[in-house]
């Protein structure tokens, strides 16, 4: 690992993930030379015996600060970066290898974004699927930033129809966000809800127009149970009311439920 690199690669380890091995080999298996470090609040042998085997550092959330929830461990996560540029890697997601080198030089060229974020393609099981329903709702989501990337207009425009930003596909840029980013009290779119807030400042929303990183989707995800458990629902429809009058707000939350059946 170079001491010069700009990104970082934080994997966020939780307990005894059967996915984090696949996880750590992509991120470090990449184009560019990316720092890779792995912070947890579930400290274990498991995870020091992989981080071992890697020869990468554990960096552990101390004691009193464990328990707050997964919003809470992504906040910890960022501020252990000590690089420009700072992706979360979840303990069950993988990148390709191209992944932090196409990041990288879009900072290059947009050194005034808060986050820059790529598209991103589904794992379920042992296949990837690059087409469905809500992959492609979540891709037409994106066209105001064809518009523009820095005007609060079309940053809130991407986000008033639902969430169209997969939170392991982004990279953030150090400087121009404050901590904490997410929202402890919400279970699943504290992405969604720090989004919100980033759009109401100063700098730009980077847009990579390629899918370069696999968001795995299975039984014990945050993602999936919310969704069992219509949490999510309730969440996104609060956030919606953020854009819309309450009766739209409903309307909107309903027709974008539809699409992430797909997630079953």
């Amino acid at each position: 690992m170079s001491s010069k690199s700009q990104h970082t690669f934080v994997v966020l380890a939780y307990k005894e993930s059967p996915f984090l091995e696949d996880c750590i080999k992509s991120v470090m298996n990449q184009q560019y030379n990316s720092t890779v470090v792995i912070a947890t609040s579930t400290p274990n042998t498991f995870i020091d015996t992989i981080a071992k085997k890697y020869g990468l550092k554990v960096i552990a959330r101390p004691e009193r600060d464990r328990g707050k929830g997964a919003a809470s461990d992504f906040d910890f996560a960022l501020s252990v970066s000590e690089t420009t540029l700072t992706t979360v890697a979840n303990h069950d997601e993988v990148y390709d290898y191209n992944y932090s080198s196409e990041v990288v030089a879009y900072y290059e060229t947009h050194k005034d974004s808060c986050i820059i974020f790529t598209r991103a393609y589904d794992i379920k099981g042992n296949f990837a699927v690059t087409k469905s329903l809500n992959l492609i709702i979540k891709n037409m989501l994106c066209w105001p930033l064809a518009i523009s990337k820095k005007s609060r207009f079309t940053k809130r425009l991407l986000l008033s129809f639902g969430d169209p930003i997969c939170c392991p596909a982004v990279t953030f840029i150090k400087g121009h966000y404050k901590l904490p980013v997410f929202e402890s009290d919400l279970i699943a779119t504290f992405d969604y809800w720090a989004w919100e807030k980033l759009s109401k400042n100063t700098y730009g929303f980077g847009y990579i127009k390629k899918s370069l990183m696999g968001h795995r989707i299975h039984e014990g995800s945050i993602t999936t149970k919310a969704i069992g458990n219509n949490a999510r629902a309730k969440e996104e429809y609060m956030i919606l009311s953020k854009f819309w009058p309450k009766p739209i707000a409903k309307i909107i939350s309903s027709i974008y439920r539809l699409s992430e059946r797909s997630n079953g």
